[in-house]
């Protein structure tokens, strides 16, 4: 139990202070608790003594109201402390792992769940925040009270203090070996929550595809199955600490019993006064209230060490090397020089070298996985390199930071990601600062401006989750929007007129024109249209670029760009008949 304190006390960071303030608070609210008992024991020797004294009678009132007040006061600061700490320790949390996921390799995306990811930031740290620190401070608060009891107690009558103490302790072992049978029940219900989260979000994801296929039932199957794990897990959970739970309240139940039953045997004997015999009776019922609720807090805490041990697995997590300069390169050239790259055990890139000069446009074909967008998510740094090494500038990509490096690139990949805001704020992801001026001159260079001013709101309208209610080709002209606003040097496109309607085809083709002049300029292309007018063609299959120059010397040769050439030929010839 104290390492799983130990835990939630590491986790808080900035918010102990608030935890401190809480048990503090409990601990006086312990006292004023405390003045009750006072007030009750006067109460019981003026009823004992059969004498009326109206000053008795006033402190009584006065014990009372200042213990009723103080008990509503401290009770309601500490709740506010535990409230405080238990969002904001888990906020950030949160911000934590946000800020860390955009230093981590694109391959930890690969390998771990989406899923799991979204059960951390979303179950698991609610766990944490409803539950923490308010069963901690209960926990705490809750024995602080009953050992001020009990040493009110130990200071009155040795005998009847001692009483309680064995009560305690055996309550105690109860609790210690409930806590260490939870240790294996807990971390399978947070594992099953988190599988729950997984498989209700890929389904929710993937509906559509689920419905074409008419896969339905199989899909059904897997949430039924994750439902019924994430059941079996609660209830063995609860079955496992029922037990435990009636042996605690019998315990206390049994000693309460004991100590009026003590009571009484000292008063009958003469070793006790009435007066003192009648308070410890009122003081059994009440005495253990504080633990008691302590105890069934304990097995909430192993839940809560689940939770935050599963939180800390982002903590883990390898990022890209931070050691990195803030700079900014006087060309643009980009060199790889050598590079080999893996993704797991499969070999990706072998043994690249290329240039691709300052202001010049590089244009990459190949066979699908041959390993251009690999290439291009290199130089981005999405992932870093096995062997070899990728320049900007004549610097090694690894010795700028992820930020200065980000800044000289803008990418424009045919799955485009839209956030559920306005389109105005959209379009200025490319540049935070930018004027809404400066966002419809971008906008009206990608050929957004005329669909935009015909929705309800214009760039004021909030579009949907990842460009719900938008068209392919209407997302794709934002995010193109979105590059023209940044400005970057160098610009990376993965066939970014893919999805643009024909009629608009052309006045984005004089946008892009306008967009890469003299700039450094990488283009995934699948179009002869594209290629053809490129400064340097990349040829790659295999992990390898086997073909390299213009096209006016590629064509020459024999090889993937004259089939592709030849392709792309034949199919422009087609028509319906």
């Amino acid at each position: 139990m104290i390492e799983i304190f130990k835990k939630i006390w590491r986790f808080a960071g900035e918010e102990q202070k608030n935890i401190k303030k809480s048990v503090a608070v409990g601990f006086l609210n312990a006292v004023f608790h405390m003045l009750q008992i006072g007030a009750i024991f006067l109460t019981i020797q003026a009823l004992v003594s059969k004498t009326v004294d109206k000053k008795i009678i006033w402190y009584i009132l006065i014990l009372m109201v200042i213990s009723i007040a103080g008990k509503i006061a401290t009770n309601y600061f500490s709740q506010l402390q535990q409230t405080h700490a238990g969002y904001f320790m888990a906020a950030n949390k949160r911000v934590y792992i946000g800020n860390k996921m955009k230093l981590i390799p694109m391959g930890f995306f690969n390998q771990s769940s989406l899923g799991n990811i979204t059960g951390i930031c979303t179950t698991v740290l609610s766990d944490v925040e409803m539950t923490a620190p308010m069963v901690m401070v209960l926990t705490l608060s809750g024995f602080i009270t009953t050992v001020v009891f009990t040493a009110y107690m130990l200071v009155f009558d040795w005998r009847m203090g001692l009483i309680a103490v064995v009560g305690i302790v055996l309550f105690c072992i109860v609790t210690s070996s409930m806590e260490k049978k939870s240790r294996n029940t807990a971390p399978k219900r947070q594992k099953a929550q988190a599988e729950l989260v997984e498989k209700v979000l890929e389904t929710i994801q993937g509906m559509s595809i689920v419905k074409s296929f008419n896969l339905t039932r199989i899909d059904d199957k897997k949430i039924d199955r994750a439902i019924e794990s994430s059941k079996n897990t609660n209830l063995a959970m609860e079955k496992l600490l029922t037990p435990y739970n009636i042996m605690q309240e019998s315990i206390l139940r049994i000693f309460s019993v004991i100590m009026m039953a003590a009571a009484l045997l000292f008063y009958f004997d003469g070793t006790m006064e009435l007066t003192y015999a009648l308070m410890f009776i009122v003081i059994s019922f009440i005495i253990f209230e504080q633990i008691e609720s302590a105890g069934h807090g304990v097995a909430i805490l192993r839940v809560c060490g689940s939770s935050i041990e599963q939180a800390n697995q982002m903590d883990d997590t390898p990022v890209m090397d931070e050691k990195g300069k803030e700079q900014m390169p006087e060309t643009h050239d980009i060199i790889l020089e050598h590079v080999d790259f893996s993704y797991e055990q499969r070999q990706i890139l072998k043994d690249v070298s290329v240039s691709m000069k300052d202001k010049t446009m590089t244009a990459i074909i190949g066979p699908s996985g041959s390993g251009k967008t690999t290439i291009c998510s290199l130089i981005a740094r999405f992932w870093d390199v096995d062997g070899g090494k990728i320049c900007i500038g004549k610097t090694d990509i690894r010795e700028y930071t992820l930020e200065s490096l980000m800044s000289q690139i803008s990418m424009v990949f045919q799955n485009v990601y839209l956030f559920q805001d306005t389109i105005e704020n959209n379009i200025r992801f490319g540049n935070p600062k930018a004027t809404r001026k400066e966002v419809i001159a971008a906008a009206e260079k990608a050929c957004c401006h005329e669909f935009i001013m015909q929705l309800p709101q214009n760039y004021d309208t909030v579009i949907g989750e990842n460009g719900f209610a938008l068209s392919g080709g209407e997302k794709q002209r934002i995010s193109i929007a979105r590059a023209i606003l940044k400005n970057a040097p160098i610009i990376i496109f993965d066939e970014a007129t893919a999805n643009v309607d024909p009629e608009n085809e052309d006045r984005l083709q004089r946008a892009f024109e306008q967009l890469t002049r003299d700039k450094t300029v990488i283009m995934i292309a699948h179009r002869l249209k594209t290629v053809r007018h490129a400064d340097q063609i990349l040829v790659v299959d295999d992990g390898r670029i086997v073909q390299k120059g213009k096209h006016d010397e590629l064509i020459k040769e024999e090889g993937i760009y004259k089939r592709f050439v030849s392709e792309r030929k034949e199919a422009a010839s087609w028509g319906v008949v």
